[in-house]
């Protein structure tokens, strides 16, 4: 979760997402609140498996997602260098909140819930906020708001773990 050692600190802490980052054929900037470009997604079309690339701004892959078309269980996994580093899928169900587990391959568990169709959430680790997840106070339609909290965490990964939860949940509520 932390970043990876040599690896800059953005500079920003939050960064404005694109909704529907499935539903996109073309491939779009992630802009930091400056609105200086910090991430690229890169939509991989025609495979078995959803899979877009997250790649920093000289176009270098930091993260690929990947989901697999036909599943007994809606699962989502997050690659770095090739190597999974963690898998996304439900925890619990409630009436008003969704919860999901990330297990990174460390053993680490983070907790994802809240309001996960309204882009209301949080991503903590062991009860420490490290992302909260908002398009409560954007003009911008079909975009919400990533914003790392904690200084150390990686904000590539914070971003895909947002977008894995965010699909999951269309699928469950059937949304494709």
């Amino acid at each position: 979760m932390l970043q990876s050692p040599g690896e800059p600190a953005p500079h920003s802490r939050k960064y404005l997402v694109r909704d529907r980052i499935f539903g996109i054929g073309d491939d779009y900037w992630i802009e930091d609140e400056h609105g200086r470009r910090a991430f690229l997604v890169d939509g991989k079309a025609l495979r078995l498996r959803e899979t877009f690339e997250l790649k920093d701004p000289e176009r270098r892959v930091l993260i690929t997602i990947r989901k697999k078309m036909l599943s007994l269980r809606d699962t989502m996994t997050i690659e770095r260098d090739d190597r999974p580093l963690d898998t996304i899928k439900r925890k619990r169900l409630s009436l008003l909140r969704n919860h999901y587990r990330v297990e990174l391959v460390d053993g680490t568990e983070l907790d994802v819930s809240g309001k996960i169709l309204d882009r209301e959430f949080a991503v903590e680790y062991e009860g420490e906020l490290l992302a909260d997840i908002s398009r409560r106070w954007l003009t911008v339609r079909d975009t919400y708001a990533v914003s790392v909290v904690r200084e150390d965490a990686d904000p590539a990964l914070l971003i895909a773990v947002a977008v894995c939860v965010i699909r999951l949940a269309e699928r469950e509520r059937g949304e494709d």
